[in-house]
């Protein structure tokens, strides 16, 4: 179920942005009138986008969009008639993906909606990418230090390797494992 949620201390402005999210296509429009409540339903409710005000009482948005981006990533649209490079600043490192200045016309709140999460997957595709790549490099320095152990006690390189493969497929095991027992062996 596509849900948004909307977080403004002003009802009319939240009732503003969540008609906008309700003709954009939005099935579920949650709301909330601080930032600590906003931190609560994201981890609750676990919404496909939060438009957030910056100015509001308990918890203000950037702080909570900061908290946000740390235990429940989603993508934020700020919506603020703050627009001081600080706030700015803040929200960029927040990881807002958009920053919407008010008041707003109902035609500016989807293309900023579209352009978050669209930002929002290519940022998650890219950390699960990097993720991958660094374990495949800790496989390959794991498996070199397993080959240096075999090429001491006087294989080539090659043979070392061929050596690996084989308990590997024998055992049924992955490289990975192979070297690491390897290692522990060699201590």
């Amino acid at each position: 179920m596509k849900t948004a949620l909307v977080v403004d201390d002003e009802p009319l402005m939240r009732r503003q942005v969540m008609e906008t999210l309700d003709t954009y296509g939005f099935e579920r429009i949650i709301e909330a009138s601080d930032g600590a409540q906003a931190v609560n339903l994201v981890a609750l409710e676990k919404p496909l986008l939060v438009v957030m005000d910056v100015q509001m009482p308990v918890m203000d948005g950037v702080t909570a969009a900061e908290k946000i981006g740390k235990d429940s990533p989603v993508p934020i649209v700020l919506l603020t008639a703050t627009h001081d490079t600080e706030t700015v600043g803040r929200a960029r490192d927040a990881g807002v993906m958009s920053y919407l200045l008010k008041p707003f016309r109902n035609e500016d709140l989807p293309p900023a909606v579209d352009l978050s999460i669209h930002h929002f997957i290519s940022m998650n595709e890219l950390r699960k990418e990097v993720d991958e790549l660094k374990q495949t490099l800790e496989t390959r320095k794991l498996i070199e230090k397993a080959k240096g152990v075999f090429i001491a006690q006087g294989l080539s390189e090659p043979e070392a390797y061929r050596k690996m493969q084989k308990l590997a497929m024998d055992k049924r095991k992955s490289l990975k494992e192979v070297a690491e027992a390897i290692l522990l062996m060699a201590d």
